[in-house]
């Protein structure tokens, strides 16, 4: 399969799933399965390119189940956390809507649907790394394994210190300012963009290495630009108010840093 019909038919597919969810979004009035859909899309797609790759077979295979481990990962992590064990629909979503007003649904749609071909944009570093026919393990590949595994672990540890914050009654309305979250506002994305320079570095040498390069900034773009710390922090400020002001004022925006101290 050539990458042309790779990405029209993962596009396709994508297009589908996404339209799926947003009638199961309409009936559950939760817009959280947009995430879930997109995380899941780009793994299934990782997959898909290890899998009809033209470039050396060991190389395409770590990189496909890196793409999942990955994916998936993230998928549960907010199938369980943001819908399952949700009482209500994340803060963001909530904002949107509000927002939109009447105009909510149809607005949602194209969300919905911007979502499917984020799903092709972020697919295009692993056909990148899956197009490279150089056999044999290169420092590059040690280089971009190394930085999955940090970036993996770190907004693995991330979330799990989120979530148990969060799971205490007594941290209600509070802002969680412990362990990775000391030290930036969103590790989590923090993480999540280092991830994709994974990818950047086990594509050096393929023809099409170019392609992997669109990860890191297109996920910059959207964290710090449209559905992810401008809204999170909006709605931070609305639910906690002063709490997250004094957090702000103190904590790194996005890369980690030690807090700043209060000025008496």
């Amino acid at each position: 399969m050539t990458v042309p019909v790779l990405l029209a038919c993962s596009l396709a597919a994508a297009v589908a799933v996404m339209t799926a969810l947003y009638l199961l979004q309409r009936r559950r009035g939760d817009a959280g399965v947009v995430d879930v859909g997109w995380a899941a899309g780009i793994g299934l797609l990782a997959v898909a390119a290890a899998y009809t790759g033209d470039g050396w077979g060991p190389r395409r295979a770590l990189v496909g189940l890196m793409g999942a481990a990955w994916s998936f990962r993230l998928a549960a992590y907010l199938l369980v956390d943001r819908i399952l064990r949700a009482k209500e629909e994340d803060g963001r979503y909530q904002m949107l809507r509000s927002q939109w007003g009447d105009r909510a649904q149809a607005r949602l749609f194209w969300l919905f649907q911007a979502q499917a071909v984020l799903v092709v944009l972020f697919g295009l570093p692993f056909v990148a790394v899956a197009a490279r026919v150089d056999a044999g393990w290169t420092a590059w590949d040690a280089a971009g394994l190394l930085i999955w595994a940090a970036a993996v672990a770190g907004e693995w540890t991330a979330d799990r210190q989120l979530a148990a914050f969060r799971g205490r009654a007594a941290n209600r309305g509070r802002t969680c300012d412990r362990g990775l979250w000391r030290y930036s506002r969103h590790p989590n994305y923090f993480f999540e963009w280092v991830h994709w320079w994974a990818y950047a570095a086990m594509a050096a040498g393929s023809p099409v290495a170019w392609l992997a390069w669109v990860g890191p900034p297109l996920m910059l773009f959207l964290l710090y630009r449209v559905t992810g710390i401008p809204y999170t922090e909006k709605r931070a400020l609305v639910t906690r108010g002063e709490d997250y002001r004094r957090y702000q004022r103190a904590t790194s925006p996005f890369l980690p840093w030690f807090p700043r101290r209060e000025e008496p």
